[in-house]
């Protein structure tokens, strides 16, 4: 690599700062933990990386991390229709709007953690809490995100397609729905790693099978180096979840302008 093609936004240099990054963060970890800065709750780096290699060998875990993934992608895959739906209905029908802006207001700002109890009450520390949860928490962000697609929908494109006879539906599926794209993708890469949090938050404090309970488990029985190595999975996923979804915003979305790479 020559020293004019060094530059912190190319992909080689993203990546090496990236790993150097992580680096210096296990090198300030493993002097955390051997100097005793927080006692036994810290671990070193050797032993949490032991016992990630231990899990890796392990039924038990592969099975809390299908669970744990399947019920994240499940619930954002129903989130994300059941809002787009709602988004559009809220944002194109007026009466719809303005019934339900006080109701939306109201619930943008609870996490879904606060009904968690409900949840447990009614489904107990199952698989439905945890799936039941995870809409609670998206549908809404998602909701709110299609809506604002739809109040930044082109109002000459909507009135050009009404004067060639356009009808309603027609326009909805032409025009507003294709100007929503963008904010229904950025809807979905923000609530992939959030679904999947709030399954772990679900096993953690819910105890709903996955991962979060795994979390649980160990912490209660005082095995700090599998909480962390635990951590470090969750860690994995999350970033997998944002990438992804990244990846796949941009292959749905290579028609729209916002996602057009220049030509030079």
């Amino acid at each position: 690599m020559t020293a004019s093609s060094w530059t912190p936004n190319s992909p080689i240099s993203r990546a090496v700062l990236g790993i150097l990054g992580a680096l210096l963060l296990l090198l300030l970890w493993q002097a955390a933990a051997s100097a005793q800065v927080f006692g036994q709750g810290l671990p070193t780096v050797g032993a949490t990386l032991a016992e990630l290699a231990a899990l890796l060998g392990s039924g038990d875990f592969w099975a809390d991390t299908w669970i744990t993934v399947w019920l994240a992608a499940l619930g954002l895959v129903l989130s994300v229709i059941c809002g787009v739906i709602l988004g559009l209905v809220i944002g194109t029908i007026d009466t719809v709007r303005y019934l339900t802006l006080a109701v939306t207001e109201f619930l943008k700002p609870i996490p879904p953690i606060v009904i968690l109890p409900l949840m447990v009450m009614i489904f107990g520390p199952t698989n439905t809490m945890a799936l039941v949860l995870v809409l609670c928490g998206s549908v809404l962000a998602t909701t709110i995100q299609v809506i604002a697609g739809v109040n930044d929908t082109d109002p000459v494109a909507l009135n050009t397609a009404r004067s060639f006879g356009m009808g309603p539906v027609e326009r909805l599926w032409r025009i507003t729905l294709p100007s929503a794209a963008p904010y229904i993708g950025t809807s979905v890469r923000i609530g992939a790693p959030t679904a999947l949090i709030i399954v772990v938050v679900a096993g953690l404090l819910g105890g709903a099978p996955g991962l979060g309970s795994a979390i649980y488990g160990a912490q209660a029985s005082g095995n700090y180096p599998l909480v962390y190595a635990l951590v470090l999975v969750l860690g994995v996923l999350g970033l997998l979840a944002q990438n992804c979804s990244a990846l796949i915003e941009r292959r749905v979305l290579h028609w729209h302008p916002a996602f057009r790479k220049v030509e030079k």
